[in-house]
């Protein structure tokens, strides 16, 4: 088992007034972390993969998908936009030194047609992850998907749906992730879900039903940590939780009160929350 620590709760860019953070989460104890990839800035990114070599911390990707670059939109000039902005995320991930570029990136974020997923929908996503799933494979990236809950996007919504996609799509460097947050939302058996799950699931979030510290609010960890431990998960625990110190991210993850001390709180707190459930 790894643990790894998501940067979004600082920040969206990583740059060196955050040096100072990196060496406190590796103070903690985390194995790594996960690097927010929104920008392509090779430079920051070259310079980044140094300090967290300096500092022996792996690394893991995320990345999201927007409306004028969605993977699934029926305008192929909007699905090549998709293409093009995933493969430099992945050129990003090379860069930096990361294996998975994990996210909800197979449709936009925040976008809804008011109806179910569309074949066409399927189709037209299916075709564009298998195309950056390619480009992946050549850098040595695997592409991670994320699915959310419906208030957040409308295409892959459960495990089961986004475990079906990926087996459609059928190529080694794609896979998903399983997020205690929007598992909590959607699912109505977490055992089930896990399960449904586990033969292409790659990465796992750990993420508090307020978004705040794991341990401390309303997730069903004890069925959530004995389901992952049934199926034998031996990969990625990446905490991921949000503040108020970034105010765009705040305003999009739905964030309005500060539900924690401090980020190093947090952070310390959940590592020793999941070593706690995981090596008991």
């Amino acid at each position: 088992m790894k643990y790894g620590m998501n940067l979004l709760l600082w920040a969206t860019a990583v740059d060196e007034s955050h040096d100072g953070i990196l060496e406190q989460i590796k103070e903690i104890g985390y194995d790594g972390v996960e690097v927010p990839i929104f920008e392509h800035d090779a430079a920051a990114f070259q310079r980044l993969a140094g300090k967290l070599d300096e500092l022996g911390l792996e690394r893991t990707a995320v990345t999201v998908s927007t409306d004028d670059a969605n993977p699934i939109s029926p305008d192929a000039s909007v699905r090549a936009e998709a293409v093009a902005r995933l493969k430099g995320a992945v050129d990003m991930c090379d860069l930096v030194g990361a294996p998975m570029l994990c996210g909800p990136y197979h449709s936009a974020l925040g976008s809804f047609s008011g109806a179910m997923p569309s074949s066409e929908e399927w189709a037209n996503g299916k075709a564009t992850l298998r195309e950056v799933a390619d480009y992946a494979g050549e850098k040595g990236v695997t592409l991670v998907l994320e699915y959310l809950n419906r208030f957040e996007l409308y295409f892959l919504n459960c495990a089961a749906d986004c475990a079906r996609f990926v087996r459609e799509v059928d190529h080694p460097n794609l896979r998903m992730m399983y997020d205690t947050f929007h598992a909590n939302i959607e699912e109505k058996d977490i055992t089930e879900a896990v399960k449904s799950c586990i033969d292409v699931c790659a990465h796992v979030h750990i993420s508090e039903n307020d978004r705040s510290t794991p341990g401390s609010g309303g997730v069903d960890w004890d069925t959530s940590f004995a389901a992952l431990k049934e199926v034998g998960y031996d990969g990625w625990m990446v905490v991921e939780a949000f503040g108020l110190s970034l105010p765009d991210l705040a305003a999009a993850t739905k964030i309005w009160r500060r539900m924690y001390e401090s980020e190093q709180q947090l952070a310390t707190d959940a590592l020793a929350f999941m070593k706690s459930r995981w090596e008991a």
